[in-house]
């Protein structure tokens, strides 16, 4: 997962609406997004899916890219806007992502490191 480099042109919005359309027990879903958020679709669909999504109960963890040097590598203003709707957009480390997974499942505060 953290070795595996992905291809560019993303159409994150059509990705989500198949996820959205797998989704029967919403309260009972954890969408994990990997991606840098460079958007290659539309934008504003992206974030009212992410947000109706968020409104059904789905708990929506974003993991950011990370450059080669191990730096977030990514569309803040993406970022800012998913977190601005309740769904988290951060980096970290391989040896965290399991306690970050675990708190998401068990709907706990994340233990997201400082991306400031």
């Amino acid at each position: 997962l953290f070795g595996t480099q992905l291809g560019g042109g993303t159409d994150i919005n059509r990705a989500l609406a198949y996820c959205q359309s797998q989704i029967t027990r919403p309260a009972d879903t954890v969408v994990v997004l990997i991606s840098d958020l460079y958007e290659g679709g539309i934008r504003d669909e992206m974030l009212k899916r992410v947000a109706a999504m968020k409104a059904s109960g789905v708990q929506f963890v974003t993991l950011l890219a990370l450059s080669d040097e191990g730096a977030p590598a990514y569309d803040r203003e993406h970022a800012a806007a998913l977190a601005a709707l309740g769904a988290p957009a951060f980096a970290c480390t391989p040896d965290l992502f399991p306690e970050v997974m675990a708190a998401a499942i068990e709907k706990r505060p994340l233990p997201i490191p400082d991306t400031a």
